[in-house]
């Protein structure tokens, strides 16, 4: 069985709480990164409309491509958990990416979007599995991932899932079920309008 990424994302209004709280629960925080994702497109098929994902990701000391499917009702529950298989190619470094945007560019593919965030990922050591991510996205705010990447069960990862935002007390922040990508989109499209409505 592949490897499938399952996962809920929420927004945040205070990203240090929550923070303190993954501390006293035994979570470890990695080194924070920066990581740049520039998003494209089909020239034949709207990613934004099927919800696929084909992003070269840059971050300090590597880089990366990485492809996810089409959403559909077997990917999004209707509790916000996505559960999709996710395609990885690692280039060998930071001065690969010219060279992934342009083989993409070479293809046809659409550059729709960049989207740049601070990340800080969590861990317990007691379930290698699992990870709390914790992102600043520029132009959005704060927002807290819970991903577990299994080969088992959906139903026994997503009641792991559920058990981890229980103990982090993350029920009151509101599910996002929209990719990074097109909530940046939406609010530049938003701001694109107040600024014509004022002129």
């Amino acid at each position: 069985m592949p490897l499938m990424e399952i996962e809920r994302k929420r927004k945040l209004e205070n990203r240090e709480l929550l923070e303190q709280r993954l501390e006293q629960s035994g979570f470890v925080a990695m080194r924070p990164t920066v990581e740049v994702d520039t998003y494209y497109s089909r020239p034949d098929v709207d990613f934004l409309v099927t919800v696929e994902c084909l992003r070269v990701r840059e971050r300090d000391g590597g880089c990366e491509v990485t492809y996810k499917p089409a959403s559909d009702s077997t990917t999004h529950s209707t509790t916000g958990v996505i559960a999709k298989q996710e395609t990885n190619v690692a280039l060998a470094d930071t001065a690969q990416v010219a060279h992934a945007h342009a083989l993409l560019e070479a293809l046809g593919m659409v550059r729709l979007a960049r989207v740049e965030k601070s990340r800080t990922c969590y861990r317990d050591s007691g379930q290698p599995e699992l990870s709390v991510v914790v992102d600043t996205v520029t132009g959005l705010g704060s927002f807290v991932e819970t991903e577990i990447v299994s080969e088992g069960s959906r139903q026994e990862a997503v009641r792991q899932l559920e058990e981890i935002e229980q103990l982090l007390e993350l029920g009151p922040h509101p599910v996002v079920t929209s990719p990074y990508r097109d909530l940046l989109l939406s609010a530049q499209a938003n701001e694109g309008a107040v600024r014509t409505s004022v002129s």
